[in-house]
């Protein structure tokens, strides 16, 4: 058994969030496990860039309110207790409602090789939902 370092909490990348987003490491990875999880903390109205996952994503709702979209897709409210997957390569985005935190774990296997994630365009108001 190996009790981990409580790292400190990071602000997420202006080149992957919108807004105010804030990211608590739970497991990094440490080989030979590939399981990255995080516990990710959106403020209102902050979410990701729209990305995609070499070996797919689980969400697991937390706390608060917020949305999910994958590409072509309209997208789906989510709550607490709820959880989204998303397959390998599937171009989507998640993030806090306009007026309300949202918290989330999000855990995924990076690959054997090559990059865990690839991240695109950020979400612009016309695509996130204003209700």
């Amino acid at each position: 058994m190996h009790v981990l370092p409580n790292p400190p909490t990071a602000k997420g990348s202006a080149a992957m969030f919108t807004g105010d987003v804030f990211i608590d490491v739970i497991h990094p990875a440490d080989p030979p496990s590939r399981m990255r999880v995080n516990a990710v903390h959106f403020t209102p109205g902050a979410r990701t860039a729209w990305h995609a996952h070499a070996r797919g994503q689980t969400l697991y709702v937390l706390e608060g309110s917020g949305f999910v979209q994958s590409r072509g897709e309209r997208p789906v409210a989510i709550g607490p207790g709820q959880v989204v997957t998303t397959p390998a390569g599937e171009w989507h985005w998640h993030g806090a409602a306009p007026h309300h935190l949202m918290t989330h774990l999000a855990m995924w296997e990076a690959p054997e090789s090559g990059p865990e994630s690839e991240w695109g365009d950020q979400v612009t108001d016309d695509e996130y939902p204003s209700v």
